[in-house]
């Protein structure tokens, strides 16, 4: 008796399913409620984006490029504003004391 095992002719990888991913995007959503006698003690809103940077970008989120950990620039601009504002600070205290 022979047993007749039959494969799939379009097979789909998982790079296949992660390259449609990027390039279309998903979002995963979900909310978590713990609540005692109707009364809501914590709610977790969880929202997840999976998408590929360009993707990302052309749907509006681009948060990275401002996180000072994960932007070199963000961070160098972040130190710029801050020297700016205590150099402006000494020159208020200097000019008080000369005052």
């Amino acid at each position: 008796m022979a047993d007749n095992i039959s494969h799939s002719v379009n097979s789909t990888n998982l790079a296949d399913i992660l390259e449609r991913v990027l390039d279309r995007g998903i979002v995963i959503a979900g909310d978590i409620k713990i609540q005692i006698a109707d009364i809501d003690l914590l709610t977790i809103k969880i929202r997840l984006v999976v998408a590929s940077v360009d993707k990302a970008m052309e749907m509006g989120i681009n948060w990275w490029q401002d996180d000072t950990f994960l932007s070199s620039t963000a961070y160098e601009s972040e130190l710029k504003q801050q020297n700016d504002k205590l150099l402006e600070r000494i020159e208020r205290l200097e000019a008080t004391i000369k005052g």
